[in-house]
């Protein structure tokens, strides 16, 4: 999927002269975070979020910093600390070098910007233009979508068993010689050991995810590599069921 078959494409923005009681009206009454910056073109000059207002003078909440500390700042620093806690206007206040994606990134990608930035949504761009927006709510909807399309089951317990097997190959973390699948009548059973508890879980959750598969039981034993002692074997383990 892309950016432009999630983004929502109705954005509201706001002027860099705008007053900071605008932008924060207009974040309130549209229930919203965030607001692109854009300026009589309609280029992206910016975007202002909600973080922008934490520090502030009206609420007392203005960074202070110890004298010593203010002396290895500089004055600069403290200058830019004093406009962005006191300013009046959007552009005064706003990030200016927002990081945008255009309409054919992929979700990845989105997803790989909002950790790497800490940011909660990534404008979509044609140009300098704004045609979108991407936001954590977005990916939540998408997700949504993509849970209610999964593929049809496949035929028998000798199919889903390939499939399990199959996937299970797949990922560097799998202990693939170690583990062994039976199936009947959809519950997957799986027997074997893993050398970190967390393998376990991981096992469980892949099976639970391949189509047919009702449900799950982990007869696995947890050994410690180096002594081959057993640290936790399971008793009459209950059956997860999937979906």
């Amino acid at each position: 999927m892309k950016a432009r078959d999630v983004m929502t494409s109705r954005v509201l923005t706001i002027a860099p002269e705008a007053s900071i009681e605008e932008a924060i009206r207009l974040m309130l009454d549209n229930r919203i975070s965030g607001l692109p910056v854009v300026d009589a073109t309609g280029a992206l000059v910016g975007i202002v979020t909600e973080g922008d207002f934490l520090r502030r003078a009206e609420t007392g909440t203005a960074r202070k910093r110890p004298r010593w500390l203010e002396f290895l700042v500089g004055p600069q620093n403290l200058a830019t600390d004093y406009v962005r806690s006191h300013g009046r206007r959007v552009e005064e206040v706003m990030t200016r070098t927002p990081v945008t994606v255009d309409e054919d990134a992929g979700l990845d990608a989105v997803v790989s910007i909002m950790e790497r930035k800490r940011v909660k949504r990534v404008p979509v761009v044609r140009g300098r233009q704004v045609v979108g927006i991407v936001s954590r709510a977005n990916l939540l909807h998408a997700l949504a979508c993509v849970s209610r399309d999964l593929p049809d089951a496949p035929a028998g317990d000798a199919e889903i068993r390939t499939r399990v097997m199959a996937e299970i190959a797949r990922q560097p973390w799998a202990p693939v010689a170690l583990v062994d699948v039976v199936v009947k009548d959809g519950i997957v059973e799986l027997w074997g050991s893993i050398t970190e508890s967390k393998q376990g879980e991981g096992l469980t959750v892949l099976a639970e995810n391949v189509p047919g598969v009702k449900g799950v039981v982990s007869h696995l034993a947890w050994i410690e590599p180096m002594s081959g002692l057993v640290i936790s074997e399971p008793d009459a383990p209950p059956t997860r069921k999937a979906g």
